[in-house]
């Protein structure tokens, strides 16, 4: 509890920590899932209907998208290049990570 009550008085509020978390775990998915197509083997067809349909359909681009438009429209522009930096490279971490397990 005194984690969750630091962290909302160092994070902005403007920041969707939600659509974050969601994305940062669909790349994480993504990284295991091509890691194992790469390693083991997984049909062309079924990479695909996993990658752009379930994790497609997981992560929230457009929900990201409306956010930081929501945060340039406020003038809020620390907080929207906060939030763009944030999710770009916790995404690239994170897709990384889920890759390199199965390495």
């Amino acid at each position: 509890m005194l984690s969750i009550n630091l962290i909302n008085k160092i994070l902005p509020h403007s920041i969707s920590f939600g659509t974050l978390f969601v994305n940062v775990l669909g790349s994480f998915m993504m990284g295991l899932l091509f890691s194992y197509a790469h390693h083991k083997g997984l049909s062309p067809a079924l990479k695909s209907f996993i990658s752009t349909g379930f994790l497609g359909a997981f992560t929230t681009f457009s929900t990201f998208s409306y956010e930081n438009l929501l945060l340039l429209q406020s003038g809020n522009y620390f907080n929207f290049s906060l939030n763009i930096l944030l999710n770009i490279i916790l995404c690239l971490i994170a897709v990384w990570l889920g890759f390199i397990i199965f390495k």
